[in-house]
């Protein structure tokens, strides 16, 4: 492509990633650019499995209809499957406006010769910020304190002060990281500033961390009084935190996981709250999503602080994906190497 020449793009946005936001940053970028606007539903819908990719809204159809003559596409959840590709001759760049294509069959896009490009790091800030909201409200039982008054006008939550029923605080308690990327490392930095006596358990990490480097998990597990997970979701670390890793722990730990959910066992961490070796747990994801009705963790009350898969949720996430994405588009357009290429 030349930056001469005019270049279709479809927008497939969504509620989150609006698709005036990638509009407006890929006319920034590109100045020929025609750009078809799409709005998918997620996450008024949630996301799911479509055909062979994960994570995507239920909008094959109406991507293949959108596509039709355009080269480039620049979605968030938009599933960019075989039969698409195969549907959409003209697409020659597909940008995903998140951390992982996983929404996209690669195999597919690179048999085709797509390009297909993703947008790292976009939020890495807003996770971490999530985090550190999510540790202090199970530490200091905010939600538990919240809602007997919100809700009832009942003032019953000042229990929260008394010895037994108190929470901890972060400055000396040991907090053990399980991963040291993007977001590990923010929420290091966060906790340090805390006072908090911070670990790392990372193996794919070298150089200088924020904090104590264990060389084990056992070793972190044994040593933290809460752990927060940060790796990414592979095959060897779906199950990562299971009974074995939990029984670990020092008695009342409390486990925070703003990351992906199979991480971590539901059914172990469930028996573990109710047993009471570990005190509380703060949850943003889950094995399913949504969290089915007759979940475990709905019963565990004022144990657990759960929330609907919000920590990448802010304004600013938003419209960084929709910037990163463009800048990839203008640099196929340009011809320049792409930055965050997969294909």
């Amino acid at each position: 492509m030349t930056a001469g020449n005019s270049v279709r793009v479809v927008a497939a946005g969504d509620h989150f990633v609006l698709p005036s936001l990638i509009t407006r940053a890929v006319e920034q970028e590109v100045e020929r650019a025609r750009v078809t606007e799409v709005k998918l539903g997620w996450p008024l819908e949630p996301f799911g499995p479509v055909a062979e990719v994960q994570e995507a809204s239920d909008a094959e159809d109406e991507m293949i209809e959108a596509l039709a003559g355009a080269e480039v596409l620049v979605t968030q959840m938009g599933p960019v499957t075989e039969r698409v590709l195969a549907a959409c001759p003209d697409l020659r760049l597909v940008v995903v406006c998140r951390g992982g294509p996983v929404n996209v069959n690669l195999d597919a896009a690179k048999q085709r010769d797509v390009r297909v490009c993703f947008a790292p790091g976009r939020n890495a800030a807003a996770t971490a910020e999530f985090t550190v909201g999510m540790m202090l409200a199970a530490l200091r039982r905010i939600p538990q304190a919240h809602d007997p008054l919100a809700r009832q006008g009942s003032w019953e939550g000042a229990t929260y002060y008394t010895y037994e029923q108190s929470g901890l605080e972060l400055e000396d308690l040991p907090v053990g990281l399980v991963g040291y990327g993007a977001v590990g490392s923010r929420v290091a930095r966060v906790l340090c500033a805390f006072g908090a006596r911070v670990m790392v358990y990372d193996p794919y990490v070298h150089g200088e961390i924020h904090g104590l480097r264990v060389t084990s998990l056992d070793e972190l597990l044994g040593r933290s009084q809460v752990i927060t997970l940060h790796a990414r979701l592979t095959p060897e670390t779906r199950g990562l935190i299971g009974a074995r890793e939990l029984g670990l722990l020092p008695s009342g730990a409390v486990v925070v996981n703003v990351a992906r959910g199979p991480l971590l066992d539901e059914g172990a961490l469930c028996d573990a709250l109710e047993s009471g070796r570990v005190s509380a747990a703060a949850l943003d994801t889950y094995e399913r999503e949504p969290l089915p009705a007759d979940s475990r963790l709905l019963g565990l009350g004022d144990r657990v602080v759960l929330t609907p898969h919000l920590g990448g949720a802010s304004r600013a996430v938003a419209q960084k994906a929709a910037r990163i994405a463009a800048e990839e588009v203008g640099r196929w357009v340009r011809g320049e190497p792409l930055a965050h290429c997969l294909t």
